[in-house]
């Protein structure tokens, strides 16, 4: 019983804390993901990368989010001519 009441103390502080750097952390989240996928379409969109190669086989996998992207970049239309998603 008194181990519950610490472990539920526990979350609560934790929560408490983060709480205020929750837009924070989603924003550098989603910074982080648009230039992992700036890295990987890099190729295509005429930058020179280096790891072309291993990043070849993460495009199925990334395709669903492809669109959001390019729209998050400013991208009224994909820039990739391989590529449909408008």
């Amino acid at each position: 019983m008194m181990l519950e009441n610490i472990k539920k103390l526990i979350s609560y502080y934790e929560e408490v804390i983060s709480l205020p750097h929750r837009n924070e952390v989603a924003r550098e989240l989603r910074n982080e993901d648009d230039f992992f996928l700036l890295l990987l379409y890099s190729e295509m969109l005429g930058i020179p990368n280096p790891v072309y190669y291993y990043t070849l086989e993460l495009y199925p996998y990334i395709i669903e989010d492809f669109h959001d992207w390019h729209l998050r970049m400013g991208m009224d239309k994909s820039p990739l001519s391989g590529i449909r998603c408008c």
